[in-house]
């Protein structure tokens, strides 16, 4: 450190690993672990060094912080947060990594669907009335996990104060007209929750978008929980297990 101080230079210490290799690749550096060569002697090579147009340090409430600006790469940023507490700094971390890994879904997929619980309410009148048509026990399956569907939407109305059984219940029927007149009740299919007005809205007009690689993962999740292991017992009784609702919903299968 006494070097540093006497070139004008600012050292930092005790910085973690991933701190260093995210400086790196902001800055353009390389980590350097060692100064000795192959011949034991003490070198450093420019070319190792990264550029930025300004290093400070500031004060952020309690503690000091370095800033680095003006680096050559703008895909690398901080965000600092600040609260009252360390309860509130919490709930704030928690809400802006879920916020960036949306984004990163979104990216992801390059695709959207319409949020507040629009795409889970249309599968379940699907599959409601895709039961119905089957005359099996396979038909209780289905419409127990089209019942399930609607746990998402209304566990997001009842954490916003509003009335679960009202908002779900109109919700149903946007989803249900659109699906019986698909063309003449087009955009009734995007039909989400409104959390602040309590009530039913065009969530993909309003913005209201998740990404679908979401919904899609959920989907083959499902479908591989429901695959058959092949012919061997131990594999059909765990198929039955994970098909089982309050009841032996597939008849027996048989060892080929």
């Amino acid at each position: 450190m006494k070097y540093f101080v006497e070139r004008g230079c600012i050292a930092i210490r005790r910085v973690k690993k991933e701190d260093i290799k995210r400086l790196a690749r902001a800055t353009g550096g390389t980590v350097v672990v060692t100064l000795a060569d192959m011949e034991g002697n003490e070198t450093f090579e420019a070319s190792n060094l990264g550029t930025a147009e300004t290093v400070q340090e500031e004060r952020v409430g309690d503690g000091e912080l370095i800033y680095l600006r003006g680096l050559p790469t703008q895909r690398a940023v901080t965000v600092v947060l600040r609260g009252a507490n360390d309860y509130m700094l919490d709930e704030m971390d928690r809400a802006l990594h879920d916020s960036l890994c949306v984004i990163k879904r979104v990216l992801e997929s390059n695709s959207v669907v319409a949020g507040g619980g629009a795409v889970e309410t249309a599968l379940s009148i699907y599959l409601d009335d895709f039961a119905t048509t089957l005359g099996s026990r396979e038909q209780l399956a289905i419409a127990e996990f089209a019942e399930a569907l609607l746990v998402i939407p209304k566990t997001l109305a009842v954490n916003a104060a509003q009335d679960a059984t009202d908002l779900i219940g109109k919700l149903r029927a946007y989803h249900n007209t659109a699906q019986q007149s698909p063309e003449e009740k087009a955009n009734l299919k995007y039909s989400g929750l409104d959390l602040m007005k309590g009530k039913i809205r065009n969530n993909l007009e309003f913005g209201v978008v998740e990404p679908a690689i979401s919904k899609i993962k959920v989907r083959l999740h499902r479908r591989a929980c429901n695959r058959p292991t092949g012919n061997r017992p131990t594999g059909n009784r765990r198929r039955r297990t994970i098909c089982r609702t309050n009841d032996t919903i597939l008849p027996s299968l048989r060892p080929a």
